[in-house]
């Protein structure tokens, strides 16, 4: 649309395509919540008040408001395709995500880039990326792909990649590692997204100063009123292992809100299911007492302004048309969603065409050599040992110590102790390399838990209460392509097939949520306590997150950024 024309119909000297009639608007410039009626000429919202209009819709005094964006995700942990989880997350109101597709880049590189790429092309939700900072995670693990500076060049002027993601090596960038540094300079002129959980003091305002715009990874308000005063923004995250909202709720006020976003970063298919995506933030949020008008800001506004999302984020004359329709502020119940001035979805269904899940060029990612791993066992070679203690809820863990279990002169599981064994396997190379260790938390009393989503090199991570089965559990993931897998003595018991990249897979939502609610059944059956046993079980190979985890190489202490040995003493 041309200027004079926008003009002509902002004034209303011109019929328009579409009226929304009888609305309550919510707006996020002004702060509050008013009558009107939303002029729509294709794609470009035009004006508020009576106009001419081709068609007209009655609201019966329904609430518009800006289509939410979710600001940090990865897609990949849905667990779904790209193109069946936009089928299920815009009838929820959500029309716009900021997604890091660094799980897929982890294992695939700059192929798994383009994959996600390529598959978000026509949809009816807006994906913007941010290309991923560091693959590998850490040099303390296998990937399946290494990506420098220079693969990001030929991205950094696409106009969906929006600048790069979460800087996790906060080390490489107080230290002045070379490599972090040019990384950062390729995307100087975008936005820089953090990752730094428990930095503080000096060490955070050189990494601020080098750039870097936000964080996701605060766990409790002081550390992220330091942040915020460093001139950080903080993404308060509620997703389905990371729960945050209500240690930080109360860091938000009238004063500091627009500096705010709420984000689920990792949320698995239940969840999107049985409490929906970004309108299930907002519902929690409100509940406790956060008001309504502010977090609509958080997942609108706020988001488009830190990501420079222009025309996105508000109801406004000239802004696009990405509208969600609520029967209430309370629940957030979705009664239809425009996208460009299109109806897209109605009455909790989309009512546009979209893609089929497709494969392609990011199955067959499993490569393992299992002649070079004949057991997982462990040589006693002291009386006490460390061990990965699970914070039910949050990625972060805790450094155990207790007296090993030893058996025989190896290491066992103790189930009266709750101390069961962890052991990471390479899956992208086929070296061989895998590491065992003790962690506790899970509760197993028999059986064993293996997945290929392990965060962030995506390597087989397996928990259990026995050598044998966890050896089966780990093989059976690896034959089906990749998955997730419970196993009792020797018998598979329940599995979930993930044959995109080993992450994703290619079935529609409520097979993949079925699946999934299985498994979690079957671990509570084995004695898991966990409320999110795979989604726990995933981030125990998370290297840049402290206190201590497990990669392929050994266990290691992110607090100190460096291996330790199972043993104590």
């Amino acid at each position: 649309m041309d200027l004079a024309s926008r003009i002509d119909l902002a004034r209303g000297n011109k019929q328009v395509d579409l009226l929304l009639k009888n609305c309550r608007l919510v707006n996020v410039f002004s702060g509050e919540i008013h009558s009107a009626s939303v002029a729509v000429q294709g794609d470009t919202i035009v004006g508020f008040g009576d106009y001419d209009a081709a068609e007209t819709v009655d609201l019966a005094n329904r609430f518009v408001a800006p289509g939410f964006i979710d600001g940090h995700l990865h897609l990949e942990s849905s667990m779904l395709a790209v193109p069946e989880f936009a089928r299920n997350v815009v009838p929820l109101g959500t029309t716009a995500v900021v997604a890091d597709p660094h799980e897929i880049a982890n294992v695939l590189g700059v192929q798994g880039i383009r994959y996600i790429l390529d598959t978000t092309e026509g949809l009816p939700l807006r994906v913007f990326i941010m290309f991923p900072s560091c693959v590998p995670a850490t040099p303390f693990e296998t990937s399946g792909a290494v990506l420098l500076h220079e693969d990001m060049e030929p991205f950094k002027d696409n106009p969906r990649v929006l600048g790069l993601a979460e800087v996790m090596n906060f080390p490489g960038v107080i230290n002045l590692d070379p490599e972090v540094l040019a990384k950062i300079q390729v995307f100087e002129d975008k936005v820089i997204d953090g990752h730094a959980p428990f930095l503080t003091g000096k060490d955070l305002l050189g990494y601020v100063a080098a750039g870097i715009g936000s964080d996701h990874e605060c766990t409790f308000v002081e550390e992220a009123r330091e942040k915020l005063r460093a001139g950080m923004r903080i993404m308060i995250r509620e997703g389905s292992s990371a729960k945050n909202l209500d240690a930080l709720l109360p860091l938000v006020n009238e004063h500091n809100s627009g500096n705010c976003l709420m984000v689920s970063d990792d949320l698995d298919p239940r969840d999107i299911v049985e409490q929906g995506h970004v309108n299930r933030i907002l519902r929690l949020a409100v509940a406790r007492g956060l008001d309504p008008i502010r977090a609509v800001q958080m997942v609108t506004i706020n988001t488009a302004r830190y990501f420079r999302l222009k025309g996105l984020g508000a109801v406004l004359p000239g802004y696009r048309a990405d509208l969600v329709v609520l029967d209430d502020l309370e629940q957030f119940t979705v009664n239809r969603v425009y996208k460009d001035g299109q109806l897209v979805a109605s009455d909790g269904g989309l009512v546009v065409e979209c893609a089929s899940a497709v494969t392609g060029r990011a199955a067959r990612s499993m490569n393992v050599d299992w002649e070079k791993i004949q057991d997982l066992s462990i040589a006693a070679a002291g009386a006490t040992a460390n061990i990965i203690e699970v914070v039910p809820g949050q990625i972060v863990t805790k450094r155990g110590r207790d007296t090993a279990p030893v058996s025989d002169g190896k290491v066992v599981a103790d189930t009266d102790r709750d101390i069961l064994k962890i052991a990471v396997i390479e899956r992208h190379k086929g070296t061989g390399a895998h590491a065992v260790a003790l962690i506790r938390g899970f509760g197993l009393k028999k059986g064993a838990l293996a997945c290929t989503v392990a965060h962030d090199a995506h390597n087989i991570v397996v928990v259990g209460t026995n050598d044998e089965d966890m050896l089966a559990a780990a093989k059976a993931a690896a034959d089906m392509g990749g998955g997730m897998v419970a196993v009792s003595n020797g018998d598979v018991k329940t599995k979930l097939p993930l044959p995109i990249a080993g992450l994703m897979s290619d079935q529609p939502i409520k097979d993949v949520s079925y699946g999934l609610s299985r498994l979690v059944d079957t671990a509570h059956g084995m004695g898991c306590p966990l409320e999110a046993p795979f989604g726990t079980l995933s981030f125990m190979a998370l290297s840049p997150i402290p206190e201590l985890k497990i990669t392929d190489q050994g266990l290691f202490d992110a607090v100190n950024f460096k291996f330790i040995s199972l043993f104590e003493d």
